[in-house]
């Protein structure tokens, strides 16, 4: 009995099995074959959407929070700058 070379699923495949299995219009089984791919795969995907779909409702100001730089001190040294050029 020969194996499969193991396959590499893109991001975009696996999220529209997931989502043909959340949908339920059709048997895992179903699914697995029509997407040539194991059912506890499916599974597998199904559950990370289910998991992760909090995720993107979530809020936005999440990364606006902690901002990267210290504004404070950048605007103060933009002040010392402007004095010395003034000057």
């Amino acid at each position: 009995m020969s194996r499969r070379p193991r396959r590499n699923h893109t991001p975009a495949f696996k999220a529209k099995v997931a989502l043909a299995a959340v949908k339920g219009d059709r048997t895992i089984a179903q699914l697995a074959e029509q997407f040539d791919v194991h059912p506890n795969q499916i599974m597998a995907w199904k559950a990370q959407l289910e998991g992760g779909a909090s995720e993107v409702f979530g809020s936005g100001s999440v990364t606006a929070a902690v901002p990267a730089v210290d504004v404070k001190s950048l605007h103060a040294k933009i002040g010392e700058l402007t004095l010395e050029n003034d000057s």
